[in-house]
């Protein structure tokens, strides 16, 4: 896949302050990535870098082969963005909203505004006025504004803020839906990481204004689980205190040991072992997920 996003050596300072240093990354056509970082990194300079809407002091940029400091307009009329306010009218219906963003876009079609209505199940409200619907149908909403046009870039910053995990789980299910049926590639920002552990195929990590680590899950593991810490839901009741088998564990509660492992090869081996005396009712490996691999990255601080 081509890259629809490139960004090379950018810096960016307001008023002497450096708020971006040196920042590198490049974006596939097509995937699904996430810019995580804690609030005040920088990722919401970035969108706005990204979309023409300020210049950098520094460096050079590329989004679908236009430079944001000279084609900003060009941009702007192919990505959608979704900001955490909805950006609606709320003396409006969902159906005129989405009418009158769709003739700023210069794109009225009544056919796709009752698709994407259908797409994120709101057809059923688009007469009602949006000050009456919830955050979730609010950010659905906004889902469906950015969409009006058929970008090839969505660029959405902290599209899960103020919503309950029902909402939170909605949201990541119709941008993974979007993402598969019109090959929209999508940019998240996020300060959340456990939310988009399960959608991003690729990740940026932002910190104090630069990158700090990038890339897939599984590279990011491949690099920084030194070992692996197995919790095991089992009968096993160990006489040895503190290792089995040569394997060391602890006790985590009731019939919970967390064993701590050189490698996933030490997985069946240990569990096979284990079950050759008692039963096991579940295991999972606690320190994989992107959270704890942020806190190793940052030297164990964890997020802000």
């Amino acid at each position: 896949m081509a890259n629809i996003i490139e960004v090379n050596k950018v810096s960016k300072q307001f008023n002497q302050r450096e708020i971006l240093k040196d920042v590198s990354f490049s974006i596939k056509e097509g995937s699904i990535n996430g810019l995580l970082g804690p609030n005040g990194a920088g990722k919401t300079t970035i969108i706005r870098l990204l979309n023409g809407v300020i210049d950098p002091t520094t460096g050079m940029m590329k989004v679908m082969s236009f430079d944001p400091k000279k084609q900003g307009d060009e941009i702007r009329k192919r990505v959608g963005i979704v900001t955490e306010s909805a950006s609606l009218y709320h003396d409006m219906t969902a159906w005129d909203n989405l009418v009158f963003f769709s003739k700023i876009y210069g794109k009225y079609d009544t056919k796709r505004i009752t698709h994407l209505l259908e797409q994120f199940d709101m057809l059923a409200y688009k007469d009602q006025l949006v000050g009456s619907f919830s955050t979730g149908m609010k950010k659905r909403i906004s889902l469906a504004k950015a969409l009006l046009h058929k970008p090839r870039l969505l660029f959405l910053d902290e599209p899960t803020n103020g919503l309950d995990p029902e909402g939170i789980n909605e949201v990541i299910r119709y941008l993974h839906k979007v993402n598969q049926e019109e090959g929209v590639t999508i940019l998240i920002c996020s300060h959340v990481l456990h939310q988009l552990e399960t959608i991003c195929d690729s990740y940026l990590f932002l910190n104090e204004g630069r990158i700090v680590e990038k890339g897939a899950k599984k590279e990011l593991e491949d690099k920084y689980l030194n070992e692996i810490k197995l919790l095991v839901e089992t009968g096993l009741n160990p006489l040895n205190t503190q290792t089995y088998k040569g394997y060391t564990y602890s006790r985590r509660g009731t019939h919970q040991l967390e064993f701590i492992l050189a490698s996933k090869e030490e997985i069946t081996p240990l569990l096979a072992s284990i079950l050759n005396e008692t039963w096991v009712h579940n295991c999972e490996i606690t320190n994989r997920s992107l959270e704890a691999l942020y806190f190793n990255i940052r030297g164990g601080k964890g997020v802000e």
